[in-house]
């Protein structure tokens, strides 16, 4: 797992210390001795995390991790404070400037490579997120927007898995007013609730006498619904292996026993916030790649999408030397259709043909409306007598039924003209293909409609 990571203490021997053990792992290192340099860097390059030292003068480590968090093109960044103040309040304020966790000097080499994978994992998973959104501000996804809006909710839905009564009434205690909490002692309970319904953060008690902690939290790793939770662990003083190995299962975060009730709290907002943050992303670039990408009326991909996708195939084709078809399709005497009936009658045409073509091709298959009564259907992997196969299947179930319009109170008989086109090693171009497959549909209708025609060059 590689990763850049920002060391930044006022110290040089420290610097050196923890930039030989993050080497060691093969992590790539950039260093800075001030709060106002570390800044800097973070303008001028990309980073995975910072691990930050609190007492610096002129500006502490505090301050810096605020100013991180505050601006929208590192809030994402993961902060560690490396320091060796060890009181709960230290930890308290780390975490309310925005800190995701503490380690304590000297630095235990297991915890820092183990918090700093851990936090790697999760700071990839948000750069996917976002790498989707590489064209945000044309998008209208806004970081700081989105942030502001996180930040003045309040509460949460928590889950605690805890078996013993006594702890869960305590940490019930310690949450209530603030967050609302729902307890669970058994694991398979645990993984059915995840999948009815949504929460914000789990809490899970890595001791506990029923059944394996740590195994459950690998299990709500594996599963879909519970994959993006947040997972808080509790563990006591003496469990650092179990910590380790809860993080390295993808335990977001944990918190030592006794629970001190201001550091439980921060922790669980600052999950709470990240898990918010990562859904609201996630909604965002869905919502608007659906309408970027996907015709309103038929809700099959559009021509935008199809050709920038088709490229990508043809490429995929040609490194592989697999063959591709293409079908391009009209919809017959359509226009007569909106003069006849009412372009209403047509719109309801058009939903039922994209219905009959999605159900009578594969998942592989790429199905678009191209503009208008026309339509294509990409199939990667298939050559032309396949194709064929299945362009009649389609042009059958099309003509074989009528269309129902006017919300059923009419029935009209609707047929198709498809041309056929295919690629044996991706050679062809995109304009090329949909040139041949244009062709074999005006041939087509030329021959009376109703009908697959395939390409001129693969008929012989």
């Amino acid at each position: 797992m590689s990763a850049r990571i920002l060391v930044v203490d006022d110290i040089p021997a420290n610097v050196k210390l923890l930039e030989a053990r993050l080497m060691a792992e093969y992590f790539d290192v950039l260093c800075a001795n001030s709060g106002s340099e570390a800044l800097q860097i973070l303008d001028n390059h990309m980073v995975d995390i910072v691990l930050l030292d609190v007492m610096m003068p002129g500006m502490d480590g505090f301050e810096v991790c605020r100013r991180i968090k505050a601006n929208p093109q590192t809030m994402h960044i993961p902060v560690v404070m490396v320091t060796a103040l060890d009181q709960v309040s230290d930890r308290v304020d780390g975490l309310r400037a925005g800190a995701d966790d503490f380690l304590t000097k000297p630095v235990n080499d297991l915890a820092l490579i183990s918090r700093v994978k851990s936090l790697v994992r999760i700071k990839m998973m948000t750069d996917e997120l976002r790498s989707r959104a590489s064209t945000t501000e044309q998008m209208g996804i806004d970081d700081g927007t989105i942030l502001d809006q996180l930040q003045s909710m309040e509460g949460g839905r928590i889950l605690l898995v805890d078996d013993m009564r006594s702890s869960a009434e305590r940490i019930s205690k310690q949450v209530r007013g603030t967050f609302d909490l729902f307890v669970e002692n058994d694991s398979q309970s645990v993984l059915r609730r995840c999948a009815d319904e949504d929460f914000d953060c789990a809490i899970v008690n890595l001791n506990m006498n029923t059944f394996d902690a740590l195994r459950l939290c690998a299990q709500m790793r594996s599963l879909e619904s519970s994959r993006m939770l947040p997972i808080l662990a509790l563990a006591d003083e003496s469990e650092e292996a179990r910590i380790m190995r809860a993080l390295d299962l993808g335990v977001n975060d944990y918190i030592r026993k006794p629970v001190d009730r201001n550091e439980l709290l921060a922790r669980i907002q600052t999950q709470v916030l990240r898990k918010r943050y990562t859904d609201a992303l996630r909604h965002s670039i869905q919502h608007t790649m659906e309408l970027a990408i996907t015709d309103g009326l038929t809700k099959l991909y559009n021509r935008r999408y199809m050709t920038t996708h088709l490229n990508s195939l043809l490429t995929s084709a040609r490194e592989k030397e697999k063959p591709l078809s293409l079908l391009l399709m009209d919809i017959d005497f359509f226009k007569s259709v909106n003069d006849t009936y009412g372009h209403d009658a047509g719109d309801e045409v058009l939903q039922e043909f994209s219905h009959r073509m999605r159900k009578n091709t594969r998942g592989i298959d790429l199905v678009c409306r191209y503009g208008g009564e026309e339509f294509v259907v990409i199939m990667p992997d298939t050559d032309h007598s396949l194709a064929t196969v299945v362009a009649e299947r389609i042009r059958k179930k099309v003509a074989e039924k009528p269309f129902i319009i006017h919300k059923g109170r009419q029935m009209i008989d609707v047929t198709v003209s498809i041309g056929l086109a295919a690629t044996i090693n991706g050679l062809e171009s995109q304009d090329a293909l949909l040139k041949l497959a244009d062709q074999a549909l005006y041939k087509a209708k030329r021959e009376g409609r109703n009908r697959v025609v395939l390409a001129e060059d693969h008929a012989a």
